[in-house]
């Protein structure tokens, strides 16, 4: 009796088994594409061009970067939401996209219409002025911005991005009136900036960095909970007197829901292997976004968990379609 159960067991294994797809079984058998959904030279886009070229070598394939950006992202999500579900078309994102956006306007996708591969890359957000702007200091600026509201101009990478939701953090707990503007990505926001048509962006340190080292802009704070070795002599949002404030940006791949478990696991793998791979892990701390793996569950439990503050943020009113 056990001996039949046992052979059973044995053969709805190998049925379950040979349920996967062949195709599934055997990818990748050609080129993968990373859908950004914002314009080149943001973080995302800073991100998964330092990725692609050793997530290529682990999988044996060649991995192409595609810039679909647009309505805060919208755009190059519901994209990736539609693609078929075979592992070829992924997208690198922040939860807030996938999670905030939706609660801000109609969108064709929800958090349930991917399957999270796992988390890249952390990444600081820093306040950056014009190099010879007249911020001289954060202290300065939020000053300015008490005594004229409305009057400073903040531009953010889009609405429901991370950068515009820790603008509407900034302007709560600093008591501050920001006249906040929506840009399709963090590199014409700093376009502006340098050219003086707007006065402060609130921006990832990936893609500010080349621009700070070069003088055209300034970091006056950095809103981490410690000082980035990247930038020692900026000052952290809670030396200026924010005590608890923090806005960091987590990065991560994700495939459309239906993707199978077989090749979610073998982009995971390769994630991994990556990120563990030394010139990449130099590449992404001399940008600002230190790589981290993780599970597929890890990276689920963290867009869950940013999903349930963006609902009570949606509750009190606070997320607003700019």
């Amino acid at each position: 009796m056990k001996k039949r159960y046992l052979l059973g067991a044995i053969s709805a294994l190998a049925a379950l088994a040979c349920a996967v797809p062949a195709w599934a079984q055997n990818f990748p058998q050609r080129p993968v594409t990373l859908v950004v959904p914002f314009a080149p030279g943001g973080n995302l886009d800073v991100v998964a061009r330092t990725l692609a070229p050793a997530l290529g070598r682990a999988l044996g394939q060649s991995v192409i970067v595609e810039n679909r950006a647009g309505a805060g992202g919208a755009i190059g999500v519901s994209y990736a939401a539609r693609a078929q579900p075979d592992g070829y078309t992924l997208l690198v994102s922040t939860p807030n996209a996938l999670v905030v956006l939706p609660l801000m306007t109609k969108t064709a996708y929800q958090l349930d219409s991917f399957r999270p591969i796992g988390l890249a890359a952390t990444t600081p957000l820093v306040m950056v002025v014009q190099g010879q702007g007249h911020f001289k200091n954060v202290e300065a600026l939020m000053s300015e911005a008490r005594a004229q509201p409305g009057r400073v101009s903040v531009g953010h990478a889009g609405p429901g991005t991370t950068n515009h939701i820790a603008i509407l953090q900034l302007e709560q707990v600093a008591k501050l009136d920001l006249n906040a503007v929506p840009y399709k990505g963090s590199a014409p926001a700093l376009m502006d900036l340098i050219g003086g048509q707007i006065d402060l962006v609130v921006d990832q340190l990936s893609s500010s960095a080349t621009h700070i080292q070069s003088g055209a802009l300034r970091a006056v704070a950095v809103m981490s909970r410690e000082r980035d070795p990247a930038l020692p002599g900026v000052p952290t949002l809670r030396e200026a007197g924010l005590a608890n404030f923090e806005a960091t940006t987590a990065t991560g791949l994700l495939a459309p829901a239906g993707t199978p478990q077989e090749i979610v696991d073998t982009l995971n793998a390769a994630l991994r292997k990556a990120l563990g791979d030394d010139a990449v892990k130099r590449s992404l701390i001399a940008v600002g976004s230190p790589g981290r793996a993780s599970s597929s569950q890890e990276w689920l439990g963290m867009l869950k968990k940013e999903e349930a503050n963006a609902q009570l943020l949606a509750k009190a009113g606070k997320l607003k379609a700019d």
